[in-house]
């Protein structure tokens, strides 16, 4: 015999969502997106001046690894904070997102164009899958949803 589960009261929201919905808020442009908004904190005030997170990717010999670009001539200091780095992120979201860190050099004046072009990719990724939703409901909530994170 089969029974239908039914609950009374409040449901959590993550179980109201669709399966791909759900897909879509935890994919990694959440973790990149939420790094961006939290690398101050995550690298201090000294480092966020002269440094950015790139990307994330896995690797299958060095594992889950962080790109991060850093003004030239800062890279000793950002040497020396790798693993200062990789423990605050992990920390912050409370599993292991990062094992290791790669640095790159850039020159002073591409910083905000990488940021803003990273930020756009996932912006438009998300507006995509968000308008071929049919729920005019939904959808509505998911583009306020969108907004209260602050995907730009």
């Amino acid at each position: 015999m089969q029974r239908n589960k039914s609950i009374q009261g409040l449901r959590l929201f993550k179980e109201s969502l669709p399966t791909k919905i759900k897909k879509i808020i935890t994919k990694k442009g959440d973790i990149y997106s939420r790094t961006l908004d939290n690398w101050k904190y995550m690298v201090g005030d000294d480092l966020f001046k002269v440094c950015f997170p790139k990307s994330y990717r896995k690797s299958n010999i060095k594992g889950k690894v962080l790109n991060i670009m850093v003004k030239h001539g800062c890279e000793v200091d950002l040497e020396y904070s790798k693993q200062e780095i990789i423990n605050k992120i992990n920390y912050y979201f409370g599993y292991e997102v990062v094992e290791n860190v790669y640095i790159r050099t850039f020159e002073d004046n591409i910083k905000d164009k990488i940021i803003s072009k990273n930020k756009s990719v996932t912006k438009s990724k998300f507006s995509r899958k968000i308008s071929n939703i049919k729920n005019s409901k939904l959808k509505s909530s998911l583009k306020n949803f969108e907004k209260v994170f602050k995907i730009k």
